[in-house]
């Protein structure tokens, strides 16, 4: 399959215990939420690696693991809040491009797919994936401008209605991704696993639960 222009950006935590999922504690242990964020960033990848993008770049607050499949090139997050990070992310890329996290192992190459078909910007400028809790778990930009996240209040439940206004109040022209819900909770990532069983936080998330009473 001939590569599409889009770039791939997936922006994450190393998951190192006591940095990631820490809402997930309780009920699960700190070491428990960093195997789960592992998990989840390894399905991200995968899923990464099926598209047909230009690149696939992890966008990473640490340094890679074991969990970093070959074929991801690795860069940096940058200092500041999760605005001036994505901003960043965004700044670093010379094409159109399309960011998503590490919160939604469910993602599937088929929910992607519309940012990397062949015309997926001749009317489009942004592509926008709306998360269930009011954020956002994607966004695509078709001339990326740091300057369209700066500013926008992140990890509330109106992240994704401000966002969506920055990028119509600039004049783009926007097309929905599908709604996914972010692992946050444990409540989140039982949904996800049984939304997707077959992956391998779906995998670490049973083996969990199949473990003696903490």
């Amino acid at each position: 399959m001939t590569a599409a222009p889009t770039a791939l950006l997936v922006i994450a935590k190393e998951p190192v215990p006591g940095r990631v999922k820490t809402r997930l504690t309780p009920p699960y242990t700190p070491d428990e939420a960093a195997r789960l964020a592992a998990a989840a960033l390894r399905d991200t990848l995968d899923t990464a690696l099926s598209v047909p993008a230009r690149r696939r770049v992890l966008v990473l607050d640490g340094a890679p693991g074991p969990w970093l499949p070959p074929g991801i090139e690795v860069t940096r997050q940058c200092a500041g809040g999760l605005d001036e990070r994505l901003a960043a992310a965004f700044g670093g890329c010379d094409g159109p491009a399309l960011l998503i996290g590490m919160d939604t192992p469910q993602v599937t190459r088929d929910h992607l797919a519309p940012a990397f078909a062949p015309g997926a910007w001749d009317a489009c400028d942004a592509w926008f994936g709306p998360a269930e809790d009011g954020g956002f778990w994607a966004l695509g930009l078709a001339r990326p401008e740091p300057g369209l996240l700066r500013g926008v209040p992140m990890s509330t439940s109106g992240t994704g209605a401000a966002q969506r206004r920055r990028l119509r109040d600039a004049g783009l022209r926007v097309r929905d991704l599908p709604r996914l819900r972010d692992v946050d909770t444990a409540a989140d990532a039982a949904h996800v696993a049984a939304e997707a069983p077959y992956g391998r936080f779906a995998d670490v998330h049973a083996r969990l639960l199949r473990a003696p009473a903490r």
